[in-house]
């Protein structure tokens, strides 16, 4: 997330705390939208409903954080740049 914040204008996270808590935030709303929905929030393995997702979840996070703000045009590019990011770094995603 940090990544995405430096590449992406109008996306700032004030300091390390607001980053660790976004994460978990960010992670908890991945979960609870798998759990109720089956869809997965990742925006280049899932197509546009992922990144329709992660853009969301990107612009949501900011109500529950203090220290991190993002403007909707941010969500949609970090929600890109994160996809970018999803996709370069090998993993795999079980749930």
């Amino acid at each position: 997330m940090a990544i995405t914040a430096f590449f992406t204008p109008g996306f700032a996270i004030n300091n390390i705390w607001s980053l660790v808590i976004a994460a978990i935030v960010l992670t908890f709303l991945d979960y609870l939208i798998v759990k109720f929905t089956g869809l997965h929030a990742s925006p280049f393995g899932k197509g546009f409903v992922g990144f329709a997702l992660a853009a969301i979840i990107l612009y949501v996070t900011q109500f529950f954080v203090a220290g991190y703000t993002i403007s909707w045009m941010a969500a949609i590019i970090g929600a890109l740049i994160y996809g970018i990011i999803d996709y370069l770094i090998p993993g795999t995603q079980k749930m």
